[in-house]
């Protein structure tokens, strides 16, 4: 028992739990079942949608922890990670090794039963994207890891897609396009108002290396080649009128707010563009969905 009356097994749970970073795979799942939704005409199989999200919530979670693993020293240098229980010591390294890996192979095991290989096998890249590349390489090495690392967190939807229909289709391809240059505008302006902690852990973030002027033109740019590739799914005639009027909204919003940004920094400025951009990505989806089930009757 600790000073709360809690036993170590359920301290040590909830801290395993933090590692999973929940809010970050509840994203993740959000974008890949509705990927699974986009995919059918009526309402996708639930003995389908039920392990696939389960199989890709899972293996985005080991790929949290594994994360969090890895940089346990650079979080510990960081104000915004020194919480984490793998700087603590709430919980061990080998602990929180076993457990990734069994919660990632679990993942994997029920996309290839309930699933398909594709799904199974593009989650397992996912997986290395992130936990491997993106965290080990390109993260302490250059000031574009996010451009670049940006493609393992732009998966989701590829997933939810392929896990109902066993292919990936260009309309799936678009969906990883939106997420992937909305990456970058998201995480530069988490980075802006955390520069000093990037700074302090020695990792060369867009701020760090460049500059807060650099990276607001940087934010301006990428928020409108990003409005305009959410111009896309109308294009290839798979969404209508509702969503654009939602687009054409959240763009305005996410435009506005970066080019005040650059206009006249200040640190709240960049945790409100930070805090919309996941708002803007969450209406986006549901703008897609609504739309699909507007124009596509239940079959």
């Amino acid at each position: 028992m600790n000073a709360l009356g809690l036993p170590l097994w359920r301290r040590q749970g909830q801290a395993l739990w933090q590692l999973a970073k929940p809010r970050v795979v509840a994203l993740i799942v959000f974008c890949a079942v509705i990927g699974m939704f986009l995919a059918s005409a009526g309402l996708p199989d639930a003995r389908v949608v039920i392990p696939a999200t389960l199989g890709i919530a899972l293996v985005a979670g080991a790929a949290a922890m594994v994360n969090c693993l890895v940089e346990r020293g650079l979080d510990a240098r960081m104000r915004r990670t020194a919480w984490r229980p793998t700087v603590t010591g709430e919980v061990g390294v080998a602990q929180t090794l076993l457990v990734a890996l069994l919660a990632g192979a679990a993942g994997l095991a029920l996309l290839i039963v309930c699933c398909n290989a594709l799904t199974a096998w593009l989650t397992l890249g996912t997986f290395v994207g992130y936990a491997v590349v993106y965290t080990l390489l390109l993260k302490p090495l250059t000031p574009q890891n996010i451009v670049i690392g940006g493609a393992s967190g732009a998966m989701p939807p590829v997933l939810g897609w392929a896990a109902v229909t066993g292919e990936v289709s260009a309309f799936a391809l678009v969906l990883f396009l939106i997420i992937y240059a909305w990456t970058p505008p998201h995480f530069w302006a988490l980075a802006l108002y955390r520069r000093d902690d990037y700074a302090r852990a020695g990792l060369p973030m867009l701020p760090v290396t460049h500059g807060q002027r650099y990276t607001t033109l940087s934010i301006v740019l990428y928020s409108v080649l990003l409005a305009a590739i959410t111009l896309l799914p109308a294009a290839l005639g798979q969404a209508g009128w509702i969503y654009l009027a939602a687009a054409g909204a959240l763009n305005g919003r996410l435009l506005f707010l970066a080019v005040r940004l650059h206009r006249q920094y200040a640190h709240t400025l960049a945790r409100r563009v930070f805090t919309w951009s996941i708002w803007y990505l969450a209406g986006l989806f549901a703008a897609l969905l609504f739309d699909h089930y507007w124009l596509i009757p239940f079959s």
